[in-house]
């Protein structure tokens, strides 16, 4: 009765959805923790003057972390709506986004990859947009400045570049260089406004200091976290159904429908290859993996033909994120 409660588009699903977020982060918000930060994690530019605001206040912290979660889900319901990825009105999307990262406990908390996920959505919004046109070049633009910024925040988001230039490519109509170049510019933008801002104050050493150890320290929250890893295994499996129903049906899909969820991919691939190849990322990176997996499983939820497997495999997908909240 889960799914079928948290896919069906009624009005009280609105209330129903940041309620299992406050379910999910209840343990957060009674014992609240600051995140455990390695040295220069949470120096980011854009980041740091709200971290040291917040120096000292874990509960203002996790309360902070927890609109901005909800306000990801609100965004990912708004990018389906708005883009008919699933051909019939849910709110699936928000609910399973919130149920898929509230699994990850040790990120219940102020960190950086919130502000990033969130100007990741913008950019995928203003990208999505330019599907089909000849001239996207405000499209590219915000897509580049939008990412940027993210990057200011949580700097590792910098490995989605590639995945957003190729989206431009595949979702315009023409192809050509001018929408490249655009997107380019509104990319680097926000990078010189920020390196001209720290050469005045002359901290631009110091900065970069800061971004090569966001890439260089070893960082890693699964080495010794059996029952995360096991989740994280869950997480590949309902991947891989998801997967493997979208393929079956690739050709059934609307033209538009399948270039979105290339673009999806190609950003789901691109985060876990930060993950598996940058030593300073770990599970803060996998709320950026989940963003496209959520609306892959959304898409695996909604059309399931057998409703006591999907019945099943959400359940099971809730208690276990409920679970993991006693077990770490």
């Amino acid at each position: 009765m889960l799914l079928k409660t948290f896919k069906s588009n009624r009005t009280g699903n609105f209330l129903l959805f940041p309620l299992a977020a406050l379910l999910l982060w209840l343990k957060s918000l009674i014992s609240p923790q600051a995140y455990p930060f390695y040295p220069e994690e949470s120096e980011n530019l854009l980041f740091k003057p709200l971290h040291n605001l917040l120096a000292g206040l874990p509960l203002v912290q996790v309360i902070l972390a927890l609109v901005l979660f909800l306000l990801l889900a609100i965004l990912m319901m708004q990018i389906n709506n708005r883009y008919n990825f699933l051909r019939r009105r849910s709110m699936l999307p928000a609910p399973l986004f919130i149920v898929m990262v509230s699994g990850f406990t040790g990120l219940q908390t102020l960190h950086p990859v919130w502000f990033g996920a969130l100007f990741v959505l913008f950019s995928i919004l203003r990208l999505f947009s330019a599907f089909d046109n000849t001239r996207a070049y405000s499209a590219a633009f915000d897509t580049g400045f939008f990412l940027a910024i993210g990057s200011l925040f949580y700097f590792n988001l910098i490995v989605l570049f590639p995945a957003f230039f190729l989206g431009i490519g595949i979702l315009t109509r023409e192809t050509r260089w001018r929408e490249f170049a655009v997107y380019l510019t509104g990319f680097l933008l926000p990078f010189i406004f920020a390196f001209s801002y720290l050469f005045l104050a002359g901290t631009t050493e110091t900065f970069l200091n800061t971004m090569e150890m966001n890439i260089i320290t070893i960082n890693n929250h699964f080495t010794d976290n059996l029952p995360q890893k096991i989740y994280a295994g869950f997480l590949v499996f309902i991947t891989f159904l998801g997967s493997a129903d979208i393929i079956r049906n690739y050709d059934t899909k609307k033209v538009s429908t399948r270039k979105f969820f290339t673009v999806f991919f190609l950003i789901f691939v691109f985060s876990l290859a930060a993950l598996i190849f940058i030593p300073a990322t770990s599970h803060e990176m996998l709320v950026i993996a989940i963003i496209p997996l959520t609306f892959l499983s959304s898409n695996f939820f909604v059309f399931m033909k057998k409703r006591f497997w999907g019945e099943l495999w959400f359940t099971l997908l809730f208690v276990f994120a409920m679970a993991l909240q006693f077990l770490n």
